[in-house]
């Protein structure tokens, strides 16, 4: 019987992470994976949703292209050409993260994983022993039971990576990240787009005045907020609105897109304590079985890739590492890419509310920004909010609302992490011109003291 170190189950970017990182301190690692390297980020998420959304971007700025003096005639969106990209671009990275392993000397194992006990994993007529154990199961689309959510035209964000002709109509159910992401793709593109949402607003995360203006920039969808899902049929969606009157919509493709679910189905044998969100752990992400540590989707801590990494981190510091490392979740940013991008961290006012912390804060607006009135022109919207104790002046919340937010955002959990407060990032340059500096301002308008 092959004996290791660590058994990592899941080769998302919290497993393959865990992997590399045990691998890379000389222990001895088999990582094993049911379907393709990466999980789901890379090969239905992440990776191939930004893939066809920056082709639609770059789609849609060339065809608003004359305001910045570019004449385009003739243009077209090829949906083949875009899903080779895609796909070109999945493999590619799946590519990197098996040479990523080679070069850490960590096993691979393409196969089914069976849990015999917290120290024996099954994969095929094979057993493989282990002194500690990762579960990395990741989670799938929640489908919830509806009436006819299991025709044909109904899918999910897996399948509807993989069609073959943009659509005419397309109905949304569910206004979350993946939601948003989809219509803004497809209504980019030239689909009729349709979002059907059961809460009040959009994005729960999100600060609930961005929401708002988000949906007012994504002109090409119809969302359609506090309503509940009746039915689906061959020729849409039936559902009852915010008045309580019944309605229907036509559409030619439905995705469900409501969440989803921790893939804990066939843990029985390591007696794990799994509650509904997902596999419970600690602030180490140990597991109620000393040797056992879960991280990412599938302990529901944090539905987020990156999250998912940093836990991997955390897990190995705790099994092999000098230090015992704990995870913390709040400075965790998120990222909308749709058109416009949204990212936050930190807390929403609403949240501060809720815990009962007095807070301050400022928003300013994009457009008075120089790089965002060069790029994007006055008819554009934008916003920047930094939320601070009212007390100590420490940053609690950053939300944004514009271009380039997914690539500003890290800066917002570093100012977060370090618990600086407006008067220390007042003191920091911004480079000139850039839309980051809009945080410097957003800060200056909530302390104009020198």
């Amino acid at each position: 019987m092959e004996t290791y170190d660590l058994i990592v189950v899941g080769s998302g970017p919290g497993g393959y992470v865990a992997a590399e990182r045990a691998g890379s301190l000389g222990k001895r690692v088999l990582l094993i994976e049911k379907g393709y390297l990466g999980g789901v980020c890379t090969n239905w998420g992440c990776i191939p949703t930004k893939s066809l959304l920056h082709s639609a971007k770059q789609y849609r700025h060339t065809l608003e292209g004359e305001q910045y003096g570019l004449e385009a005639k003739g243009l077209s969106y090829n949906l083949t050409k875009a899903m080779a990209w895609k796909q070109d671009t999945v493999e590619t990275l799946r590519s990197g993260i098996g040479f990523l392993m080679k070069s850490n000397k960590v096993e691979t194992l393409f196969g089914e994983a069976q849990f015999i006990d917290p120290h024996h994993v099954k994969v095929g007529d094979t057993v493989y022993a282990t002194d500690f154990l990762i579960v990395a199961t990741g989670s799938s689309p929640f489908v919830p039971p509806i009436e006819g959510s299991k025709l044909a035209h109904v899918l999910t964000s897996d399948e509807i990576l993989s069609v073959e002709k943009i659509p005419e109509t397309l109905a949304i159910i569910g206004g979350g990240v993946i939601g948003v992401e989809f219509a803004s793709y497809f209504s980019m593109v030239g689909t009729k787009v349709t979002v059907i949402e059961m809460m009040d607003e959009i994005l729960p995360m999100m600060d609930g005045e961005f929401a708002k203006l988000m949906r007012r920039e994504m002109k090409g969808v119809d969302f359609k907020l506090g309503c509940k899902v009746e039915e689906i049929t061959p020729e849409g969606v039936v559902y009852t609105d915010a008045k309580g009157v019944r309605q229907t919509i036509a559409s030619e493709l439905v995705l469900m897109s409501v969440g989803r679910r921790p893939n804990v189905a066939g843990l029985e044998n390591l007696k794990l304590e799994i509650a509904r969100t997902g596999i419970a752990v600690n602030d180490r992400l140990q597991t109620n079985i000393a040797n056992v540590y879960a991280i990412g989707d599938v302990n529901g801590k944090s539905l987020l890739a990156h999250s998912a990494s940093r836990m991997a981190e955390v897990a190995i510091s705790n099994i092999f590492g000098t230090t015992r490392q704990r995870m913390r979740y709040n400075a965790i940013p998120w990222a909308v890419y749709s058109l416009p991008e949204g990212a936050g961290c930190g807390l929403t006012e609403t949240e501060a509310a809720k815990r009962g912390i007095a807070v301050k804060s400022q928003t300013v607006q994009m457009r008075s920004n120089g790089r965002f009135l060069a790029e994007q022109g006055k008819r554009a919207g934008g916003l920047v909010k930094v939320i601070a104790d009212a007390t100590t002046n420490v940053i609690l919340g950053v939300h944004l609302l514009g271009p380039y937010s997914s690539e500003m955002i890290w800066g917002a959990a570093a100012l977060i992490e370090a618990e600086l407060r407006i008067q220390d990032v007042k003191e920091i340059v911004f480079p000139h011109p850039s839309v980051s500096e809009l945080i410097k301002d957003a800060c200056f308008a909530l302390d104009h003291t020198l």
